[in-house]
């Protein structure tokens, strides 16, 4: 067979699933089963029977897609087991995406892996897996491959944008820029498969999710220091031992191993792909922990009261928050039905019902959507004191740096979501973080002044502890937890008031800085030390920040 498709008899052309025609990755003859390709076959060879052979085939690449279930699975080019089984060297990435902008309904994920060349970043194949646009991508990417395409040439795609569609970074440009750090070395990585057979004593493995993700499920032997943390916990990190760093899906392992390296920490990877490829890589076969869970009402018939609430687009831990807000809002023995995209969200579920004592009914997923049914309970005394066997938590807000303050309010509202009683003492320069957006005209002396013009105005003016770089690195904070889907500093505020959460401000660092009560949020109480020592008494965490 020639590259005309005419056979070693001259005037005699065979096409479709009968030939053998040499892969134009690897220039060896192999057998393409697909109707794409058999039909170009035809019009070519019908081409070259008429006119003569004018008419070259360019050889198929593979690019096939399937419908399992609700979900479509598509691939394109040579597979990994495929290059290895070649001897032809690869790296491999694994990223996490929504299928489009979090903030439109019905973002559903999206999971994609690449396969290339270590030395030119030369695509070699993908695979994609999800509930809506798998398709489109594989079709774009099949596209770069037969035209030699590489890595980089998926960031330099335009693509349509709208939120109904995709996001602004679409998921093949994410998989473009995370496969050209992989090249770079700007990201030093470890696969999941390596992570998994590694010595556990010569690694620490290190989980940079928030502690309620980590509480939910992690990895065996994993330690969990919170992204927002790691610069105040640094020195808990030793340097003698490779470490391997985790979060979801690996932008916050990502961030992680960029503070570590800027401290000298010249061993640290970070887990391509995150818990999320982890867990799906090592789960064990047709393991459903909900099915077999006790917690599980088995009579799902029973008529009551349903609260329906819709959690979709938001990220973790969004849904957990939205649903401690709707069982408070309901009665004992009435039922919550909630909805979410967030893949982790089903197990999260079960297990918030599992510290809470309230009784799991349902948990279903459906094309990409996990809905939860859960029915309001009050632990009997003994399940109680087996619960959290918490007391309370007090945090004391120092700092006004934004990082902080953001970790400050995602561990409150954790801890407010699983029925703890949670202070916030803001004092000194954490009064910054509860001033009121828009500002209030207030009498000051001269020193209230000037605190007031070195000051931040509220928390829309806060910088980063690290790498603010003169405004840059707080807008680009902002901004990236805008595009994952991930609450505002001031949003995550406000639930935290919403979840009962007590702020007390000081009234003697109010005093010193010139901070007037009518400057800051509404419903905040003004204490002294001994407000925030009797909660402190009572509690069984108290954090500095």
């Amino acid at each position: 067979m020639d590259e005309y498709l005419e056979t070693s008899e001259k005037d005699i052309y065979a096409v479709g699933d009968a030939i053998e025609f040499p892969h134009p990755l690897t220039g060896k003859p192999w057998l393409n089963y697909l109707a794409n390709p058999a039909n170009r076959q035809g019009w070519i060879a019908a081409n070259n029977i008429v006119f003569g052979n004018k008419e070259k085939y360019e050889g198929a690449i593979g690019t096939s897609i399937a419908k399992v279930f609700d979900l479509t699975v598509a691939s394109t080019g040579l597979a990994a087991k495929r290059l290895k089984q070649m001897n032809i060297p690869y790296r491999s990435s694994w990223t996490h995406s929504n299928s489009h902008a979090g903030y439109y309904p019905d973002a559903l994920p999206l999971s994609l892996k690449l396969v290339f060349d270590p030395a030119n970043g030369k695509l070699y194949g993908a695979q994609c897996v999800g509930y809506n646009g798998a398709d489109k991508r594989i079709d774009q990417i099949a596209l770069l491959i037969k035209n030699s395409g590489t890595i980089y040439d998926l960031m330099k795609l335009e693509h349509t944008y709208a939120p109904p569609f995709s996001s602004a970074k679409d998921p093949i440009a994410i998989a473009g820029y995370v496969a050209a750090n992989i090249l770079s070395g700007t990201m030093p990585y470890v696969t999941w498969r390596e992570l998994h057979d590694a010595n556990p004593s010569e690694i620490l493995v290190l989980d940079v999710r928030t502690k309620d993700e980590f509480l939910m499920e992690h990895i065996s032997g994993a330690i969990n220091i919170p992204l927002d943390d790691l610069r105040e916990r640094i020195n808990e990190i030793p340097k003698d031992k490779t470490i391997y760093i985790y979060c979801a899906i690996g932008l916050r392992g990502y961030l992680a191993i960029k503070i570590l390296l800027a401290s000298g920490y010249s061993n640290a990877k970070n887990v391509l792909g995150g818990y999320k490829t982890y867990w799906a890589a090592t789960a064990p076969i047709c393991n459903n922990p909900i099915e077999k869970n006790p917690m599980i009402e088995q009579n799902k018939n029973t008529p009551t009261k349903t609260l329906k609430v819709d959690a979709c687009g938001l990220q973790c831990p969004g849904p957990i928050l939205r649903l401690k807000q709707s069982i408070d809002s309901i009665s004992e023995g009435e039922r919550l039905e909630i909805v979410a995209t967030d893949a982790g969200f089903s197990r999260d579920a079960q297990a918030w019902c599992n510290t809470t004592g309230n009784k799991m009914i349902s948990n279903t997923n459906e094309k990409g959507k996990y809905t939860v049914v859960i029915e309001k309970s009050v632990p009997q005394r003994e399940q109680k004191a087996n619960l959290s066997g918490g007391h309370g938590k007090t945090f004391i807000m120092f700092s006004d740096d934004l990082d902080k303050a953001l970790a400050t309010f995602v561990l409150a509202n954790g801890a407010a979501a699983t029925g703890e009683k949670v202070s916030v003492f803001f004092t000194f320069w954490g009064l910054n973080v509860i001033k009121k957006t828009k500002k209030t005209k207030v009498q000051k002396d001269i020193f209230g002044r000037m605190f007031g013009l070195m000051l931040p105005s509220s928390s829309l003016k806060l910088k980063l502890s690290k790498m603010h770089m003169f405004g840059i690195g707080s807008r680009m904070m902002r901004h990236i937890m805008k595009q994952k889907g991930v609450d505002s500093l001031e949003s995550l505020r406000e639930q935290a008031i919403e979840q009962g959460v007590e702020f007390i401000a000081c009234q003697m660092s109010m005093d010193v800085m010139g901070v007037k009560q009518e400057e800051l949020l509404d419903g905040i109480t003004i204490g002294g030390v001994a407000s925030y020592m009797e909660r402190a008494n009572t509690a069984n965490v108290n954090l500095f920040i």
